[in-house]
């Protein structure tokens, strides 16, 4: 049976950092106000929208609600919320059992919250960090966003 610090030949392979480091920089990963966060409300409130973020009140605690348009919008990280098919959502080699059932978790959790949100009358947008991590592919789904709040 593999160890969850075995690699894929069965070689040990051990972390660059202890386990005071490691979990200090795990730590420090954000869960709001990240850089496609503030990439998407720059953008919407230059086009005139009016949001709150992270509105607790809502499932899921959104990035982004427009009530006018009643239009939720997560921006979900790739990795963090396993997004298929995605490079940046390749899973570890170490202690991948963990993060298999975390990632999992996460999807399973999402996917409950976005069903009960457009249950509730939400129009419900995601956003993946890929789509918008280069200019040109961020200025495609920003124009694509616009469309999906504004029901077009």
């Amino acid at each position: 049976m593999k160890k969850d610090n075995e690699g894929i030949w069965g070689i040990q392979i051990t972390d660059i950092y202890n386990k005071e480091k490691r979990s200090d920089i795990m730590s420090r990963i954000r869960g709001r106000e990240t850089k496609p966060e503030e990439l998407v409300r720059k953008f919407l409130f230059s086009k005139g929208f009016r949001y709150r973020i992270n509105d607790k009140r809502y499932l899921g605690k959104p990035d982004i609600v427009i009530p006018k348009y009643r239009a939720i919008i997560f921006i979900h990280g790739c990795f963090w919320h396993g997004h298929e098919n995605c490079k940046a959502s390749k899973l570890p080699e170490t202690n991948t059992d963990f993060w298999k059932n975390k990632i999992s978790d996460n999807k399973a959790r999402d996917q409950k919250n976005i069903e009960k949100l457009r249950n509730e009358g939400w129009n419900v947008i995601l956003i993946w960090q890929c789509e918008i991590k280069n200019k040109t592919n961020r200025e495609k789904r920003m124009e694509l966003l616009l469309g999906e709040i504004l029901g077009k």
